[in-house]
């Protein structure tokens, strides 16, 4: 035994062992760098005390900011082939989505519940950009269409929160189809007089916006969300200009009028309410 050993040894009694201090009692924000305390950023709606920077959320916790307490019960995916084309890329589809839905704990990228808005029914349906990018498959076509069809029957406006990074590539074509789908989908909901609002959450692009993202009779977005079709440096190397800076942000898009609004995560659920009044009554008054 070495003397070093020793020493170690030694104090070994009489130092007391620091204990592990818990690694998730601090959040490094994205937007500005600080560091926050993470009850304060739950407490704050996920939001950045410091420059007001909207983190991402899942389903769950915007059902519970944007309904009224308890109100709201989950809808039921629709089953639907989990790899119908059995692809492979590194790794096997169907264990991609497995690994997603351990991650997540959910079914698949997009979310539906029924509840109460202030006192005012509503069906929303959340996509959830941690369960693979938020990315458009079989699954979220039915599922948006099983939330349309539930808003029908309920005959209430159906809301969309939309994060996602487009079609998913594994399911090709039968993700693209998606697209149309969505748009007859409503076109049934407009049928039955119905509202359909889209509320754009970081980051929406690819074929999600060039489908029901951009189809609301009103537009809303969070501060500073991304929105955009393709990548700006793809812009930028197809067009061979710099694009102006904030470009594909929602206050650049909500200056140059591609959506009706920009609100802050904290006034949502108040905004919706007066929307569902004041669309659904004008919809009755037609």
């Amino acid at each position: 035994m070495t003397w070093l050993t020793s020493v170690r040894n030694a104090l070994a009694y009489v130092v007391p062992v620091k204990k592990d201090t818990p690694d998730n009692l601090w959040h490094k924000c994205k937007g500005c760098g600080q560091m926050v305390f993470v009850k304060e950023l739950a407490d704050n709606l996920h939001v950045c005390p410091h420059c007001e920077h909207h983190e991402r959320i899942g389903p769950l916790l915007r059902f519970d900011y944007v309904f009224d307490a308890g109100s709201y019960t989950i809808v039921p995916l629709p089953k639907v082939p989990d790899d119908p084309l059995k692809f492979r890329d590194t790794k096997r589809y169907a264990d991609r989505i497995k690994a997603a839905r351990l991650a997540t704990s959910e079914g698949d990228a997009l979310i539906t519940a029924i509840g109460k808005i202030d006192g005012r029914k509503a069906v929303i349906g959340v996509q959830d950009f941690a369960f693979m990018g938020g990315s458009m498959g079989l699954a979220v076509g039915e599922a948006f269409v099983r939330g349309v069809e539930t808003a029908i029957g309920a005959h209430c406006p159906y809301i969309i929160f939309t994060a996602a990074g487009g079609a998913r590539m594994q399911e090709g074509i039968l993700s693209l189809m998606q697209m149309p789908r969505a748009t007859v989908a409503i076109a049934m909901l407009h049928d039955a007089g119905l509202p359909y609002i889209v509320v754009l959450t970081d980051p929406t692009t690819g074929g999600v916006t060039a489908s029901y993202a951009m189809l609301g009779d009103v537009q809303i977005a969070e501060p500073g969300a991304l929105i955009g079709f393709a990548g700006q440096r793809v812009i930028e190397q197809t067009i061979r200009e710099k694009l102006p800076e904030g470009f594909q942000r929602a206050e650049y898009l909500l200056e140059h009028g591609m959506i009706d609004m920009v609100k802050h995560r904290k006034d949502m659920r108040a905004t919706l309410a007066s929307l569902i009044d004041y669309l659904c009554s004008a919809k009755a008054a037609a």
